[in-house]
């Protein structure tokens, strides 16, 4: 258990961080998961304007420390190879 405040103080932060990041990861893959299945259904325009709306929240993640770059990266190209080939 943590003896020091600073300790205890870490645990709080990091209590509340940990809710933070888990919402905006479960966010992050909920706009991913609305361009799979417009994808899966073979609908073009819906997948590519969900891919629209699904970059910025995955660039944000990015920019928040959530996601690694190149996880984002990778996960973008490989949605809009799947878009291009519908």
């Amino acid at each position: 258990m943590a003896n020091t405040p600073q300790a205890r103080k870490r645990i709080r932060r990091n209590n509340s961080r940990t809710e933070v990041n888990t919402a905006r990861m479960s966010r992050i893959r909920g706009f991913v998961k609305k361009v799979e299945a417009a994808c899966e259904a073979g609908d073009k325009t819906a997948a590519s304007e969900a891919l629209k709306a699904a970059q910025p929240e995955m660039a944000r993640g990015v920019a928040r420390g959530v996601m690694h770059k190149n996880t984002v990266a990778r996960k973008m190209s490989r949605l809009s190879k799947r878009i291009s080939a519908l």
